[in-house]
């Protein structure tokens, strides 16, 4: 049973009021229909590059499964509100270094500020590592993995010449933009499975799964001024881990984005990663899985599609802002940064690298992490309400906000910036690995992390107009 959001989230009342200073929109007024501009650029790296998401991993890319995409959607609304949401077959954006790069240059290019802008990531374990902040690698004489001088070039190289993609990718949305409808509906897939109550090693068919789930298949559609199917943005919260070799891939995202546009001839699909930072789909490692995994979900977005769908009004609001959140333990000392380098100390060496780090951070007398200010987003287009978060969210937080904001709620997550795992009050209770580290790996979050988020969520949502009622 659920029993921190319900001490004061659920008695909550919003009444409205005007948005606030990262909000924009007024859907009180429309005198005319949406545009929209959609754009599409493949970003496989050119040359061998270290790849994303596995520690074991020892060398390079050796090879490509499929392209990946990075994928912009651009939406006006009646009186000229803007937002782009850029999809991206990536593990996602380290901290705010990289993706704070890229929302400057939109910002400067283009007149959008954050909260008109999402950077959302597929978490394919099949992607490219980015490039981190310079205080988060080791010296030029410590040769680790992706940390090497030769290796890490290459990552910066790519990562560079990948910021500029996507500030141009923006552009070409931006200006293609044309008279739209927009619809949103939700389908059902069921291949998730919740990792920590169900062993992959022990499932067998008719196994009894356990463990809390989200099928939903939120899908929001794009029509062109004639009927036709300019772009079909859809989400699942599920990790992208079937694949785990040395080829470029979408993993199942990918699979699920080129069976859609097979399907409808001229549309671009758009995935995003919903709240699955705890779901793995399984039985998994095998292109043949992924593929067929792929072809479920564009199959449950396919059926969406075939029926009625609710057609939204143009009216859009968005709204951003950063939340403080705590750390269970204070900052690692010196001293126990150098216990944890011993060769006998357990842990594995992509922490002792966290751990060296840190530690020459100390050494040159800078301060280490005390907080993570964390990004919040919500976005109103029409009838529509999306809650957009950074990191890897566990399910609980869409569970828990669909029961307070509406089960039609789309949730997204792996969104402009990745600090790892962002549990729940129920997960840092059993332990485990999802609720073991915080951005200072020595500590998990505080206690207190997913009321704050969720309560951050609910003041955002009654800043953009949205009232619930103390029943609520």
């Amino acid at each position: 049973m659920r029993n921190l959001i319900t001490l004061t989230i659920f008695c909550c009342f919003f009444p409205l009021t005007e948005h606030l200073a990262g909000a924009t929109g007024n859907p009180g007024r429309h005198n005319k229909g949406w545009r929209a501009g959609v754009a599409t650029m493949v970003i496989t790296p050119e040359e061998p590059v270290w790849m994303a998401g596995y520690a074991a991993r020892n060398r390079p890319a050796e090879g490509t499964l499929h392209d990946l995409k990075a994928k912009a959607l651009a939406i006006e609304d009646a009186d000229g509100e803007v937002a782009v949401l850029v999809t991206t077959d990536l593990i996602g954006f380290r901290g705010n270094y990289m993706s704070g790069r890229i929302i400057d240059r939109l910002r400067q290019r283009y007149g959008l500020a954050a909260n008109q802008v999402i950077l959302s990531s597929s978490h394919t374990h099949t992607g490219p590592e980015l490039m981190r902040p310079p205080e988060e690698y080791l010296h030029e004489g410590e040769k680790t993995g992706h940390y090497a001088p030769e290796e890490r070039e290459k990552i910066i190289k790519y990562s560079l010449g990948l910021e500029d993609k996507i500030v141009d990718l923006v552009g070409v949305a931006l200006n293609s933009r044309a008279p739209a409808r927009l619809y949103s509906g939700h389908g059902v897939a069921r291949f998730a499975v919740n990792r920590r109550n169900n062993t992959e090693a022990d499932l067998k068919p008719g196994t009894q799964l356990a463990g809390p789930v989200d099928h939903s298949v939120p899908v929001l559609k794009v029509e062109g001024d004639s009927g036709e199917i300019l772009a079909v943005v859809f989400g699942y919260a599920c990790h992208a881990t079937v694949l785990s070799f040395y080829k470029w891939s979408g993993d199942y995202p990918g699979f699920a984005q080129i069976a859609l546009e097979k399907a409808f001839p001229g549309a671009t699909a758009m995935f995003f990663a919903g709240a699955g930072a705890d779901q793995n789909p399984l039985p998994r490692r095998s292109v043949a899985l992924a593929n067929k995994y792929g072809t479920t979900l564009a199959a449950a977005v396919e059926a969406v599609i075939s029926e009625p769908m609710n057609e939204l009004s143009p009216g859009l609001v968005t709204a951003f802002s950063r939340v403080n959140l705590q750390f269970a333990n204070p900052s690692p000392t010196q001293e126990e940064l150098l216990n944890i380098l011993e060769e006998s100390s357990g842990y594995p060496e992509y922490l002792k690298v966290s751990g060296r780090v840190l530690l020459r951070q100390l050494e040159e007398g800078k301060p280490l992490m005390v907080s993570y200010d964390y990004p919040v987003q919500f976005w109103r287009i029409g009838e529509q309400n999306m809650v957009i978060l950074g990191g890897e969210v566990v399910v609980d937080y869409s569970i828990a906000l669909r029961h307070i904001l509406g089960e039609d709620l789309f949730v997204m997550a792996y969104a402009n910036e990745g600090m790892g795992y962002i549990p729940s009050s129920r997960i840092l209770n059993e332990g485990g690995y999802e609720g073991s580290r915080s951005p200072v790996f020595t500590s998990p979050w505080a206690a207190d992390i997913e009321i704050r988020i969720i309560q951050e969520v609910i003041r955002l949502a009654g800043e953009t107009g949205i009232r619930l009622s103390a029943a609520e």
